[in-house]
């Protein structure tokens, strides 16, 4: 919305020295969003007069007609004297009057105006059009003006090209401030000043003799007025304050009936129109389309009415879309002159129309059919429908005063049979939402300036006015008086959260897990928890497979995707394949979340009431219709994971990094992983690896890892070795001890003991190791496999696993017969559970 600062003044008596600037920051500070300021006609200076076309001499032999004019200007030259003038345009005549602006003026922008020889002729000066004047972006010619100004008069005062218009963008809330009413309430409240309303008009009783109208649809047209005014002259034009006032407004020009129109929905925000009554058979009707009826609108197309459309008919058929735009044939007729007699033809008779309809209603009709307006963005914010009946007046009285009609005694009005909103606040309601004690005295006051009665004492009824319907609830009412009384006056507080409310152990054993996998070099990429079919396919999963089992969403975002996840890697491995698309070579990323698995014993959601708080049966029953969802981790590598340089060659990732990426979230919940080969889609068979933890004393799956499938990164268009780990972090936290405490540092020197296993080529190197820790005893401080050989001299189907076992005491330096015993008691262990014997024994 344009607010002419001149305008706005008409309403409220600003202090003389108020800027644009000043008024900006006291609407802010009320809640309105303005977000500039534009400073009209800066940088202009005169002489700029009016002048009248004395003579015109077309010059010839140039590329584009020229014309040397002679224009009386009066004494504005300080001689009286003609101005020979050379100009371009073709829209005048000699006689006319027009805008001049004289030498030693400056133009908005910096254009200085001096006598100049062009076209072989000297110009003193310009004849102005309206881009020239910053008035608007008409090119097309100069500006003519009525005949009835003087000859000399100023220009800049006539034209009001000096000016400073607030532009404000209003939200969906305040409807109310797409009118200089609405904005002019706002701006008396902030400034504690008197509002001239400009809706406050003595308007005549309906009556039978009105134009007839039939509204058959109350729901969406709950107000309907009509009024007719004949005798209007077809040669009647805007005058030169109102065409300025719509341009200020954002609006262009077109002719009077429709400007005034235009120009009282500016200024009271009910939109409006005018038919030609000539043009108009029969009673005017507000229905809801038949499918299929047509209708051309005033902007020259034809359209196919939907049933939910509101149209306004007569009885030739519909002639409008309710609020949105009119119809091309019952429009205002364009002024014309007969050639033969001379006569000038036009619209002599209009039938006003000013309703209230449905906000909804109006939004999707504007929607379906892609029209937005200036009327549908008003009926869609919310319009005052006690403000039809003045706005009819004022137009009426407009129509009378500029074009010489004469109204009609018949005023028709329609109303629906409606209550006022009423709304029961405490009085220390507002108080206890801001944490500020404002008082009675003070709520009700501001209640008031909004427009709202207030009785009561301590519970206080507000009556909300016609204009606000965003003010629904108690909370509403609360707003509007923290708004008014200063956002910036509410104090800084910090919340005091109480004891024992703090995160749970899952999100405390999430964030630690983010916070590990960042540390090791990984990078963590949010995706959204969607999937489709088709990436299941490429990761080659059963048709059995319980990843399959999808939970699909109603309203898909995208049909591609139309399910929940289930598991967490093609969300990975897609951004993944991004990256490497665009360049990138080294990946290791890394996802935290929530993955959906449907047990398919769900049962169906119930519909909650709105009209009070579930019951906690109710809330349990929406929990049960819930698909299982386990918060997992999953990690993607590709490329290499140590860069090559000067130290040496890079090292590429393997399925190794993928398993000591498990390892990592594990030690973060304290838990023990235990590493089997496996063969699970869509890793490699034989480079898969099972990821177990023990919970309650039995061994569960929690998660793999490995290097995916060969045809799977072929499908994917993924990097070649890519590698992948998936985990669930729900069974690794029952897994684990909790919080992983810090371990007690000794101050004894350590003993390292190397040995070396031969053990049958199918035992996993996880339970030799296993046997290994718990031979060993307490005195082992860690064991590390450093070494695998396979070889004729060990025998076919065997394999030599070399581990280094480092013992310390945390109270003593070990004896080399405590080191040699626990030693010996880890390779018997070893022996006895797994068959290993000692390498050269």
């Amino acid at each position: 919305m344009r607010v002419p600062l001149s305008w706005l003044r008409e309403y409220v008596d600003l202090p003389a020295g108020e800027t644009g600037r000043d008024v900006q920051a006291k609407l802010v500070a009320a809640g309105l969003e303005v977000e500039t300021v534009e400073q009209l006609g800066a940088g202009l200076k005169g002489p700029l007069v009016v002048g009248q076309v004395l003579a015109i001499e077309e010059l010839e032999g140039f590329k584009k007609p020229i014309r040397y004019c002679q224009v009386d200007v009066g004494q504005a030259n300080g001689t009286g004297e003609q101005q020979n003038i050379v100009c371009g345009a073709r829209n005048f005549a000699v006689g006319d009057k027009v805008v001049v602006v004289l030498p030693g003026a400056e133009l908005p922008g910096g254009f200085a105006i001096s006598a100049r020889k062009t076209y072989g002729k000297v110009s003193e000066g310009m004849i102005c059009s309206a881009s020239e004047l910053g008035m608007s972006d008409d090119h097309d010619g100069i500006i003519v003006l009525p005949p009835e100004h003087e000859v000399g008069t100023d220009a800049i005062e006539l034209l009001q090209l000096v000016d400073e218009v607030l532009d404000i963008a209003v939200t969906p809330d305040r409807g109310y401030c797409l009118s200089m009413r609405g904005v002019a309430r706002e701006t008396a409240t902030a400034y504690e000043l008197p509002l001239r309303d400009p809706a406050l008009l003595d308007v005549p009783a309906p009556n039978s003799h009105g134009y007839p109208v039939k509204v058959a649809d109350p729901v969406g047209c709950d107000r309907f007025t009509a009024r007719t005014v004949t005798g209007l002259d077809p040669e009647a034009h805007s005058p030169i304050w109102l065409q300025r006032r719509l341009q200020k407004a954002g609006m262009r020009p077109v002719s009077l009936a429709v400007d005034v129109t235009n120009y009282v929905m500016l200024e009271l925000g009910q939109p409006l129109h005018a038919y030609d009554r000539s043009r108009i058979t029969g009673a005017i009707g507000v229905r809801r389309a038949e499918p299929g009826e047509k209708l051309t609108t005033l902007d020259g197309t034809q359209r196919v009415l939907d049933a939910e459309d509101l149209v306004i008919t007569d009885e030739s058929g519909p002639i409008g879309l309710a609020g949105v735009m009119g119809g091309a044939n019952t429009e205002i007729a364009d002024t014309a002159a007969d050639p033969e007699s001379g006569q000038v033809a036009g619209t002599t008779e209009v039938v006003i129309e000013a309703a209230h309809f449905a906000p909804v209603s109006v939004a999707r009709t504007a929607r379906r059919h892609k029209l937005s307006s200036e009327a549908s963005r008003r009926f869609e914010r919310g319009v005052d429908p006690e403000a039809t009946s003045a706005a009819a007046q004022r137009t009426v009285d407009l129509l009378v005063l500029l074009a010489g009609g004469t109204a009609e005694v018949g005023v028709t009005e329609i109303i629906a049979p409606s209550a006022p909103h009423t709304i029961t606040l405490p009085a220390d309601h507002p108080d206890k939402v801001a944490g500020v004690s404002y008082g009675r005295e003070t709520v009700v006051r501001r209640l008031q300036q909004i427009g709202c009665d207030v009785y009561g004492a301590d519970d206080l009824t507000v009556t909300v006015p016609s204009w606000r319907p965003d003010l629904t609830d108690p909370n509403d009412l609360a707003e509007e008086v923290i708004r008014l009384e200063g956002y910036e006056n509410l104090p800084s507080t910090l919340p005091r959260p109480p004891a024992g409310r703090g995160l749970t152990e899952r999100q405390r054993l999430h964030r630690r897990v983010g916070r590990a996998l960042a540390g090791a070099g990984y990078v963590e990429a949010l995706n959204y928890p969607f999937l489709g079919e088709e990436v299941l396919d490429q990761f080659g999963l059963a048709a059995d497979d319980p990843r399959r089992d999808l939970v699909r969403l109603v309203n898909p975002l995208s049909d591609t995707e139309p399910a929940l996840r289930t598991t967490l890697l093609p969300g990975l491995l897609g951004a993944l394949r991004r990256n490497a698309g665009r360049g990138e070579h080294d990946h290791a990323l890394f996802e935290t979340g929530l993955v959906f698995r449907a047990t398919g014993d769900e049962p169906p959601a119930a519909i909650l009431p709105v009209d009070r708080r579930p019951t906690d049966e109710q809330l349990a029953g929406l929990d049960a219709a819930l698909p299982h969802q386990p918060r997992r981790a999953a990690v993607v590598l590709a490329g290499d994971r140590e860069q090559a340089g000067w130290w040496g060659k890079g090292t590429p990732v393997s399925w190794a990094d993928a398993v000591e990426a498990g390892r990592i979230v594990a030690r973060e919940a304290g838990a023990e992983l235990i590493v089997r080969q496996d063969q699970q889609d869509p890793w490699h068979p034989g480079r898969c690896a099972a990821l177990l933890a023990v919970v309650d004393g039995q061994e569960i799956l929690v998660g793999n890892a490995g290097e995916l499938h060969p045809r799977v990164t072929k499908a994917l268009g993924l990097p070649e070795r890519t590698c992948a780990m998936e985990i669930e972090l729900d069974r690794l936290e029952q897994a684990g001890t909790g919080r992983v405490e810090a371990p007690h540092v000794s101050t004894f020197p350590v003993a390292t003991q190397d040995v070396a296993l031969v053990v049958d080529a199918s035992v996993p190197a996880a339970e030799v190791e296993t046997a290994l820790r718990e031979g060993a005893g307490e005195l082992l401080e860690s064991l590390r496999l450093f070494d695998v050989f396979t070889g004729e001299q060990l025998g076919e189907g065997r394999k030599s696993l070399a581990y280094a076992l480092r013992f310390r005491a945390p109270d003593r330096t070990l004896t080399a017969e405590e080191i040699a015993a626990s030693r010996d008691a880890a390779v018997s262990a070893a022996a006895d559970r797994t068959g290993a014997t000692l390498r050269g024994a």
